[in-house]
This record gives structure tokens, C-alpha cells and sequence, in this order.
């Protein structure tokens, strides 16, 4: 039976339109943090990866995206009623947001999804076609987003019925691209410049600049997720702001320790991996407890990043140590530092005496790595023989700027050109032009 309307709040209102503006920014905030990691010659796509996927998510949230995750329905994926917004309007819906109108709720939302699969990106820059990576982004969205938002966050679903906390997405967003990412980096395979070349950041301030946009929005990420201008959402904000600031002084901490020196980009990483740490957790734990959450949650990004760099394993920019060690542990000790002195609807954690909340935490992030894994499997492998995932190799050492574009961020030496440009040994190479350039499976 679909609950009845309830009243507006405005003030609620105001803080869910402007959570939602703050999540938006987020978006060009991972572009730019993902951006200035890259080379010069492809930075253009790797900031076109996260506003693509924003805009194209978007509309497939307004089409059928936002029912499938939330309708009701089973408890393994939502009804189709809400299919173009039918029924998703300015009266409050109960079932969610019982203060702001539905539609708020349910924009609001549709921020979330798009910089979800954007996150995925960061394993994939430079080698991906960017036509496979549209293609990718739509069917993950629709097919592990949607499902997943479903089983968490959607009414009768079957982790939000078990008692599974996740206050802003820690297993929805980031256990489940985290997850996505190393499966995809594994399936496409290593740069081809990859151990013949340093392979730096090309532009440093665009990733702290990237670094500060999304510590930002993280504010509407996650206090925006108590739906309403309440205690639970000053909570969630002050916790955010010192999850970040723990993971941003332990990584420096750390790099001082192992190497003697604390990196600029190592801050930024220390400080998103502090703030995807607390995501699950913000509305549920002091702010006591967010500054182990942060700090221990970017001990475990460090770690993973350095195991990693060992392997074989090309996840160009970390994103499963950052976003999906990071998210994981974030969400298991939810499961220990959750107390309903903070948040009445919560539930207690290890320490407050309900060990089995660490158990249904566990249940959590098994199901969404099992399934957010094969699921993107089974995407890339049907991309693959269909449409191709990777650019050739002379598109490749031109660049994927210009190979997928046409286009330069800067017109430079690293910048390739449509007849010509450097390999990544430096030594000169004649490309053909783009339309003549074969199609890499």
C-alpha cells in the first residue's frame, strides 16, 4: 500500500535541494582529481568520463533508473510504477523523505548514481574506448547500481530488512565500483607505456583542486543523507569533516614514516579515502569515532595502494584501494562504532554490545563484491564482443585525447598530433589518421 502524503518541511526542503547541488559538485570535483593524475594527452578524457557519465545516468534515472531502485517491488529490485518520473512529485512520499517532496528526493538521489559509476573510471583512463565506456556506464548503472541501491536503501529490500547500515553508500557506491574497477582493470589489460615509462600526473593543483570540490560536496553526500535540516544531519556533517581530516594526516603521517617526505597528492588521496571510509557510517557513529574510521580507513587504502604497485594489476588510479578498500572498511566498523544515542533509527555496534551488527556488515560487502564483480564481468565481456573495449595501439600512444576527440588539453610535446607524435619510449612515430585506425577488441 503506498503511504500517504505528509506534510512539507521547507527547511528540510531547502537542505535536500542543496545537498543535491553539493553531490552535483562532486562530479567535475572527480574530474578534476581524476584529470590531474593522468598525462597530458589524456586528460581531456578523463574529465569527459565523469560529466558523460553524470549527464547519460541522468537520463537514464528520469526513464526508468530511479523505479528500479526504489519503487516498490521485490526484495531484489524495485517495481516499475515510478518509469519517467510517473507519480515522483511535489508531495512528500513517506516511504523516503517524509518532509520534501518526492521529486527532491528522488533528484537528489539521481546525483548519487551518476558519480558512482564515474568512480570506475579511474581504473580505465587512457586505454578504453570512449563509446565502450558509455555503453559500460549505462549497463552498470542499470544492472548493479539500480539493484543494489535497491537492496540497501529500496523499501522490502533484502539488506535494508536484514538491518544493514549504510548511510550514504559505503557498499552501494563504493565497495560496488571499487569492486567494478579492479575487474575491469584486470579484464583490459595494462597500459602499453606501463613499466616502459614514468607514467606521473600531468597537472598536480587540478587534483587538490579536485581533492577540495569533493570534500566539499561530501558535506551534501553525506549530511544530505539524513533527508532533513535535523541533529542526525549535523552529526553526519561533523563527522565527514573529521573522517577527512584523519585520513588526510595519517597518509601524510604515513609517507613521512616509509619515505621522509608528505606528498601533495598523497594528502588529497589520504583525504578522499577518509571521507569514502566514513560514508556508511556518518549517521551513525560521534565524531570520536569518525577520526579512527578515517584514519584506519586510509591506512588500508595505503597499504592496499602499496601491495598493488607490486602486482601486475593496472587500476591506473587506484580506485579499488581508494574507493574499495576504503569503503570496505569503512563499512565493517560501522558494524563496530554505531550507537542509537546518535541516530534513534540506527542500531548499536560491537562496542555499544550487538556484535552481530559486524556480522550483517559483513553479509553486506560479501553480497555486493560477489555480485557488483560478476555483473561487470558479464558487461565487459558482452562490450567486448560486440563493440570492443580498448583502442588500437597507435591510438593508444597518440593519445586517447585525440584518438577518441580529436582534440588537446594543451598543445605541447606530450599532446600527440593527427599525423604524428612521441612514443612512449620518445622515439618518433607516424600514426594514421583517425578515421583509418583499426578497432581494438
Amino acid at each position: 500500500m503506498t503511504p500517504p502524503a505528509a506534510p512539507i518541511s521547507a527547511g528540510d526542503t531547502a537542505w535536500v535541494l542543496v545537498s543535491a547541488a553539493l553531490v552535483m559538485v562532486m562530479v567535475p570535483g572527480l574530474a578534476f582529481f581524476y584529470g590531474g593524475l593522468v598525462r597530458t594527452r589524456s586528460a581531456l578524457n578523463t574529465l569527459l568520463m565523469s560529466l558523460a557519465a553524470l549527464a547519460l545516468v541522468s537520463v537514464q534515472w528520469v526513464l526508468g533508473g530511479y523505479s528500479l531502485a526504489f519503487a516498490p517491488g521485490s526484495a531484489w529490485l524495485g517495481g516499475l510504477s515510478w518509469l519517467g518520473f510517473a507519480g515522483v512529485g511535489a508531495d512528500a512520499y513517506a516511504g523516503y523523505a517524509a518532509g520534501v517532496p518526492h521529486l527532491a528526493f528522488a533528484i537528489y538521489q539521481a546525483m548519487f548514481a551518476g558519480i558512482t559509476v564515474a568512480l570506475i573510471s579511474g581504473a580505465v583512463v587512457e586505454r578504453m574506448k570512449f563509446s565502450a565506456y558509455l555503453l559500460f556506464a549505462l549497463a552498470w548503472t542499470t544492472l548493479v547500481y539500480d539493484p543494489l541501491a535497491h537492496w540497501v536503501w529500496g523499501e522490502g529490500g533484502w539488506l535494508r530488512s536484514l538491518g544493514v547500515l549504510d548511510f550514504a553508500g559505503g557498499t552501494v557506491v563504493h565497495v560496488s565500483a571499487g569492486t567494478s574497477a579492479l575487474v575491469a582493470a584486470l579484464m583490459l589489460g595494462r597500459r602499453r607505456a606501463l613499466g616502459r615509462a614514468a607514467l606521473v600526473p600531468h597537472n598536480v593543483p587540478f587534483t587538490l583542486l579536485g581533492a577540495g570540490l569533493l570534500w566539499f560536496g561530501w558535506f551534501g553526500f553525506n549530511a544530505g543523507s539524513a533527508l532533513g535540516a535535523t541533529g542526525v544531519a549535523a552529526n553526519a556533517f561533523a563527522t565527514t569533516h573529521a573522517a577527512a581530516s584523519a585520513g588526510l594526516v595519517a597518509w601524510m603521517l604515513l609517507e613521512l614514516a616509509r619515505r621522509k617526505q608528505a606528498t601533495a597528492v598523497g594528502a588529497a588521496t589520504g583525504a578522499v579515502a577518509g571521507l569514502v571510509a566514513i560514508t556508511p557510517a556518518a549517521g551513525f557513529v560521534t565524531p570520536a569515532a569518525a577520526l579512527a574510521i578515517g584514519a584506519i580507513g586510509a591506512a588500508a587504502s595505503f597499504a592496499a595502494m602499496q601491495l598493488r604497485s607490486h602486482t601486475q594489476v593496472d587500476d591506473a588510479l587506484d580506485v579499488f584501494a581508494c574507493h574499495g578498500v576504503a569503503g570496505l572498511a569503512g563499512a565493517l566498523l560501522t558494524g563496530v562504532f554505531a550507537t542509537t544515542t546518535v541516530n534513534a533509527a540506527g542500531a548499536d555496534g560491537l562496542l555499544a554490545g550487538n556484535p552481530r551488527q559486524v556480522a550483517m556488515q559483513a553479509v553486506a560487502v560479501l553480497a555486493t563484491i560477489a555480485f557488483s564483480g560478476a555483473a561487470t564481468a558479464t558487461i565487459l565481456v558482452a562490450i567486448r564482443v560486440t563493440l570492443g573495449l580498448r583502442v588500437s595501439v597507435p591510438d593508444e600512444l597518440a593519445g586517447v585525447d585525440w584518438s577518441e576527440h580529436g582534440e588537446h588539453a594543451y598543445h605541447g610535446a606530450d599532446s600527440g598530433a593527427a599525423t604524428g607524435g612521441l612514443d612512449e619510449l620518445g622515439a618518433s612515430v607516424l600514426l594514421p589518421a583517425p578515421a583509418t585506425r583499426e578497432r581494438a577488441a
